[in-house]
């Protein structure tokens, strides 16, 4: 029952870290290609872990042995284990492979695998959680002293082969799966294996033979069965575990120092041992430790050697080494003091690992850490708060200055020009009406007035594509991304920037299609027909009068008889022809060329809002929705990562 409360505790930080992955995950994607690349990697190479961890056995817990050279880290974890495992590691030809003590077989292969750990010892069913008897062997550097003194170590199969039958077992001949480990002195309570008798000395024999045997490059141990008398949680339905006892970090083998590196970032437990004359080493804190503050609850440290101090000396050394983890932001870690060869703190440091061993739950406490110090790692690239979109004066600024690069002045100028150039030639003075159709169109010029093609089909001879217009469109491109990134903070608003800027070839070619595919009533009026006719009847009056002067003229000259002229009010009807003509003329030129000053005026303020209308819609389309998607992407960045490092 005590199981199943400890797994219903531990399911909210399972769901949690669900959560904060996906989040996690979010804030990769949309930060690619935004954030600098070693962050990404860290970030990909966190969460590929994180995926690969949780698709393997969470019955098992892996503890990662850490150690400097000399600190005894084999001698611990034969204590921790009670074997002498970790000495047959030692003897072997390569050092930089790690060893692998392995409390329930089942599902550890797997993980094993991915750990890419060759070097296994198995511990038989029944065999106790980190018993935590220790080796006294007289030295603290685990390495075997081949004087077999009464011990017996564990047998050892090559990794692949199959189990031995138990009757082979029995016998005591071939592979031998039941020798025991452990010292004379130690043979008591918590003593594992039976180092007197016959079968004792055949063990120890058989392992002093095999000991001179080169091994293979990957094998798999058995070690000895617990006795009977000893406590055990039988692995079946208890928690497994996998101690590891890794290289020197500080060693100089370049391979040594990669095997710690990588596994580093994989164990679900990192125990750190040192010793009394080392325990501030440098390259430990400031390589390791310093980059680990979010991994309290999965950090273990062991101050081995122990027994070399005064001991009163030794409540004020674990003290300094106290506050230097907390220094490194490590304050709420517990530092044990240890002896792998007295055999002090063991019990009181295997209770530790066995306890987070129990819970099966450190691997997730470690998913979370490596978590949240990916969120931290983010936290400098996220906004405190949301990006504002763009405002509204700043896109209405960006549409008036796109609008001026587009010369949307000069094609209004054009349209006034063009429509009471049209008006004259129609509703003008026949005499002087002519004159209108000398001057050059104005629409014509900018090519603008190509009546038989579509409007999309039409190409206009605007300056866009000139040096200054291109630099006036730049320009209102750069103000914009300023005003739209705001206070972002980087990369983000050097991203939002480029964005806006990046947009500009696209703009260009945009806006030359909206000013040609607007329409700039490029056709006549009904008035203009109107005033023709009337122009031309006064042109007609003024003509016939004319001709009707003209032939008393000529019949006065070759003194005919002359006509009598008919007259109104006194006044000749051909005079008045003349004259009523020429005023109503003049009169109707005069009203027309009022009227198209108007009707031009209008023209001109429509075409114009039509044309900042669809410079408008350019900048929505080309520059305000990728801004704005920018602008989103960022939020949802910021979002994502704060999300991620409050774990909801």
């Amino acid at each position: 029952m005590s199981r199943r409360r400890e797994a219903v505790v531990e399911a909210p930080l399972a769901t949690r870290l669900t959560v904060v992955l996906d989040h996690l995950q979010d804030a990769y994607e949309l930060g690619l290609d935004r954030l600098p690349g070693d962050h990404l990697d860290r970030l990909a190479v966190a969460l590929d872990r994180a995926g690969a961890r949780r698709s393997l056995s969470a019955d098992h817990t892996v503890v990662g042995v850490f150690g400097p050279t000399g600190s005894g880290k084999s001698s611990l974890v034969n204590a921790l284990s009670g074997t002498a495992a970790a000495r047959v590691a030692a003897r072997r030809p390569t050092t930089s492979e790690p060893l692998a003590l392995v409390w329930g077989r089942q599902g550890s292969d797997e993980l094993l695998d991915w750990l890419d750990v060759r070097q296994r010892v198995e511990l038989p069913d029944g065999t106790p959680l980190v018993p935590g008897v220790a080796i006294n062997d007289g030295h603290d550097d685990g390495l075997d002293d081949d004087d077999g003194g009464g011990e017996a170590g564990p047998a050892v199969r090559n990794h692949g082969e199959a189990a031995q039958s138990s009757s082979d077992a029995g016998t005591g001949t071939g592979s031998v799966a039941g020798s025991g480990a452990g010292s004379g002195a130690g043979s008591g309570a918590g003593a594992i294996g039976d180092s007197g008798g016959a079968g004792g000395a055949r063990r120890t024999g058989f392992l002093r033979r095999l000991r001179r045997r080169p091994a293979a490059p990957s094998t798999v141990h058995t070690a000895p069965p617990a006795p009977p008398a000893a406590p055990a949680e039988p692995l079946h339905e208890g928690p497994g575990l996998i101690l590891l006892d890794l290289p020197d970090f500080d060693s100089t083998a370049l391979a040594h120092r990669g095997v710690v590196d990588r596994l580093t970032g994989q164990v679900d437990v990192l125990l750190w041992v040192v010793d009394p004359q080392k325990y501030a080493d440098a390259a430990l804190h400031h390589d390791f430790l310093r980059g680990l503050a979010t991994h309290e609850a999965v950090t273990l440290v062991a101050l081995n050697q122990a027994d070399r101090l005064e001991p009163q000396d030794v409540p004020a050394v674990t003290a300094s080494l106290s506050a230097i983890l907390a220094g490194e932001g490590l304050r709420n870690v517990v530092v044990v003091p240890v002896s792998a060869r007295t055999g002090l703190g063991i019990d009181v440091l295997a209770d530790q690992i066995r306890a987070l061993a129990q819970t099966r739950a450190a691997a997730t406490r470690r998913m979370a850490a490596d978590a949240a110090r990916s969120a931290a790692e983010l936290l400098p690239f996220a906004p405190d708060h949301p990006v504002r979109p763009p405002s509204d004066a700043a896109r209405e600024a960006l549409a008036d200055e796109l609008g001026t690069a587009a010369g949307v002045r000069v094609v209004v100028d054009a349209v006034r020009s063009s429509y009471r150039r049209d008006a004259h030639a129609t509703a003008g003075w026949p005499v002087t009406r002519w004159v209108a159709g000398l001057r050059p169109d104005p629409l014509r010029r900018l090519n603008l007035r190509s009546r038989d093609l579509a409007p999309e089909l039409r190409t206009s001879s605007l300056p866009l594509a000139q040096p200054a217009q291109r630099a006036r469109v730049d320009h209102a491109l750069r103000v914009f991304g300023d005003a739209a990134a705001g206070d972002a903070v980087e990369p983000w608003r050097t991203s939002i920037r480029d964005v806006a800027r990046g947009t500009a070839d696209h703009v260009t070619d945009d806006l030359d299609s909206a000013v040609t595919g607007t329409d700039l009533e490029t056709g006549g009026r009904a008035w203009w027909s109107g005033f023709g006719v009337l122009q031309w009847v006064a042109f007609a009056a003024l003509v016939a009068g004319l001709a009707w002067l003209g032939v008393l003229a000529v019949l006065g000259f070759l003194q005919l008889p002359a006509i009598d002229v008919p007259r109104v009010e006194g006044f000749p009807v051909p005079t008045l022809l003349i004259l009523g003509g020429l005023a109503a003329g003049l009169l109707l030129g005069v009203l027309a060329a009022l009227l198209a000053r108007w009707g031009a005026a209008r023209r001109a303020s429509r075409v114009r809002r039509r044309l900042l209308a669809a410079c408008s819609r350019v900048a929505d389309d080309a520059v305000l929705l990728p801004v704005a998607r920018e602008v989103g992407r960022c939020n949802a960045f910021g979002s994502a990562v704060q999300a991620a490092s409050s774990g909801r």
